[in-house]
């Protein structure tokens, strides 16, 4: 299963517009996003996804109310972390930051988080997957990136939303292990 992640969009609706073009173009099944996309004016450009989102709020989002009404026609936007099995079985866990994680990692394969603004992958100690597919919107790096996760095998890469007239996968950075 091909599984698009973003976060960290910060209302940057450009970058909203690429990360979804990349899904599409990528032909992901589902959409995971792991918080901050600050405010209703960010929800639009989803309609375009060609398949369901899940994600959790983050730490700046304004009106919540009408993010999570706003979401309720693109998909399902829930309180930090949570926990979801894909349809292919893959346990999941979607948090915005990391430190709210506690216990609740137990048992999943896969942990998706946000906030630093910085994309990193890589396993822990246990075996799980952690991606973090750094900045949507790009306001601090200047470097927006989303992540493509494949569940069989698991493994997922990063994909820059700078030069989005490429062709799907070129300039994709595997940071797999």
């Amino acid at each position: 299963m091909r599984i698009g992640i973003f976060a960290d969009c910060h209302d940057h609706l450009d970058n909203i517009r690429r990360a979804v073009a990349v899904f599409n173009e990528n032909d992901c099944e589902m959409v995971v996003f792991a918080g901050d996309l600050v405010s209703t004016i960010a929800i639009p450009p989803l309609r375009a996804l060609s398949c369901p989102l899940i994600g959790c709020f983050g730490d700046n989002e304004g009106n919540r109310i009408g993010i999570r009404g706003g979401m309720s026609i693109v998909g399902h936007l829930a309180e930090p972390p949570f926990g979801f099995r894909a349809p292919d079985g893959t346990r999941i866990v979607v948090t915005h930051q990391w430190e709210l994680l506690r216990d609740q990692a137990e048992g999943s394969e896969v942990i998706v988080f946000g906030h630093t603004h910085r994309a990193s992958i890589r396993h822990d100690g246990d075996g799980r997957l952690l991606v973090n597919p750094g900045e949507t919107g790009g306001w601090t790096y200047g470097r927006p990136t989303v992540a493509i996760l494949e569940t069989q095998p698991l493994q997922a890469r990063l994909i820059s939303l700078l030069h989005n007239e490429r062709s799907p996968g070129e300039g994709a950075v595997s940071l797999s292990e």
